[in-house]
C-alpha cells in the first residue's frame, strides 16, 4: 500500500525512499571505517543509543518522499516544519524539500474540504486554540450548508473572472482559501519526518493534520521500523 486516503478527498502517497535502518547504522559507523551488511542486535542497540543520546545526523541519511493532497489549513501547518527544520535543535536538515502546486499556473477545478454535519467541533473551554467536543447535529447541518454555499459562490466568481480574461494568479483571490485542497511533494529525512510526527500525532494537535500524520506514520514505519520507533520514543 503506497497511498492512504485522508479526510473527504485528500491522500498521502509514498513516492520514493532511500535507505533503511541499516543506512543509519552504517552512516554512524563510517567514523570507525566499519560497515554492517545485515541489521543485527548490535546494530539495533546502536540505533537506540543514537536516538537516546541525540546523535541525530545518521538519521538524516535515510530519505522519504511523499505526495500529499490536503486542505490549505493543513498544508500551512505542515509547512512550518519545513521552514523550521534548519532551526530545530540538532536537525540542520538541509535535505528537506517542498514543491507545491500553484494556482498561478493551473486552472483545474478547485476542490474543497467541507466538514460533514457531525464533524464540526466546539471551541475549547480553557484554551485560545484547538477545539472541543462536537457541536449538535442541527448546528453542524447549518454550517455545512453555509460553507457549501460560500464555496459555490467563490467558485462561480473565480470562473467568471477567468472567463473575463483575468489572469489565474489574480482570479484565485475569489476562491475560499483555507479549505481549498493543494497538492505538494515533501522530501525529508527520517529524523525530520519523526519530528513532524512527534508534534502532529499529539492529542492536542488539530484533528485534520493528525489524520495526515497517522497516514505518514503508516507508510513510513515499515521502511524504518527501528529508527522511527526510537526517534518517537516507541510511543506511536
Amino acid at each position: 500500500m503506497s497511498t492512504i486516503e485522508v479526510l473527504d478527498q485528500g491522500y498521502v502517497r509514498l513516492v520514493n525512499h532511500m535507505g533503511s535502518d541499516l543506512t543509519v547504522v552504517n552512516a554512524a559507523r563510517v567514523s570507525y571505517a566499519k560497515q554492517s551488511l545485515e541489521l543485527n542486535e548490535r546494530d539495533v542497540r546502536l540505533i537506540k543509543f543514537l536516538a537516546r543520546e541525540g546523535h541525530t545526523s545518521p538519521f538524516r541519511h535515510a530519505i522519504v518522499q511523499f505526495e500529499v493532497y490536503a486542505p490549505l489549513m493543513v498544508a500551512r501547518q505542515w509547512w512550518k516544519y519545513v521552514v523550521g527544520s534548519a532551526h530545530y535543535e540538532g536537525t540542520g536538515d538541509s535535505l528537506e524539500a517542498w514543491n507545491e502546486s500553484s494556482r498561478r499556473y493551473i486552472t483545474e477545478d478547485p476542490a474543497f474540504y467541507i466538514p460533514k454535519a457531525g464533524e464540526w467541533r466546539l471551541q475549547p473551554e480553557n484554551s485560545k486554540q484547538g477545539s472541543g467536543g462536537e457541536v449538535n447535529w442541527e448546528l453542524g447541518v447549518k454550517h455545512t450548508q453555509e460553507l457549501m454555499g460560500y464555496v459555490e459562490l467563490g467558485i462561480s466568481k473565480y470562473e467568471a473572472a477567468l472567463a473575463d480574461g483575468i489572469c489565474a494568479e489574480q482570479a484565485r483571490l475569489f476562491l475560499p482559501a483555507y479549505g481549498m485542497y493543494v497538492r505538494w511533494y515533501w522530501t525529508a529525512s527520517v529524523q525530520s519526518v519523526a519530528h513532524f510526527l512527534s508534534q502532529r500525532l499529539e492529542h492536542d494537535a488539530q484533528k485534520e493534520i493528525q489524520e495526515y500524520a497517522k497516514a505518514v506514520l503508516e507508510l513510513i514505519k515499515p521502511l524504518f521500523p527501528v529508527s522511527l520507533g526510537e526517534l518517537l520514543g516507541n510511543e506511536e
